[in-house]
């Protein structure tokens, strides 16, 4: 049996059978197995106003990325997730990121996650467990494409605000 590797990212920001948003992660993150990133706070994304708990999880598994991803809404159905409207309040949220099998995209999951390069909330407990995974796209290492996420840009000039230079 081959097994691959898959990093999980671990989100909620609405309480539910198991308690506040993290100790919902925590309980996921028992079912999961694997080693988890420390649980950290993040700002709410989209329109949601309520704080998230996330983490990163890497997962051993000999699952196809489909199979995993049936696996992830399984969890997340017994968890009280409902289909519901994009980024609002959830009890859990499980998102495939990475696999080491590369890419995969087929009608319902792409792999790597589109969206996980723009993520402090993924890069950063990401980069404690895996700084050297490298994104097949970029080629860039977790730990790359998190300095670059978190490298401040000095603020454009007064004149290229207004339009009048560079």
């Amino acid at each position: 049996m081959v097994t691959t590797s898959y990093a999980i990212a671990v989100g909620s920001n609405r309480a539910g059978r198991h308690g506040r948003p993290e100790a919902e992660v925590r309980a996921a993150l028992a079912l999961l197995g694997g080693r988890a990133a420390p649980v950290m706070q993040s700002a709410p994304v989209g329109p949601s106003l309520r704080r998230y708990a996330n983490t990163v999880v890497l997962v051993e598994s000999a699952l196809s990325p489909g199979e995993m991803l049936a696996w992830l809404k399984g969890i997340e159905r017994a968890f009280g997730r409902r289909q519901g409207r994009r980024w609002g309040a959830r009890v859990i949220d499980l998102d495939i990121v990475l696999w080491s099998g590369g890419v995969w995209a087929d009608r319902r999951l792409t792999v790597p996650h589109l969206r996980f390069r723009e993520r402090d909330f993924v890069l950063r407990p990401l980069a404690t467990l895996a700084p050297g995974w490298r994104d097949p796209v970029s080629g860039l290492t977790v730990r790359q494409l998190l300095a670059r996420l978190t490298v401040r840009r000095p603020a454009p000039s007064r004149a290229a605000r207004l339009g009048w230079g560079p």
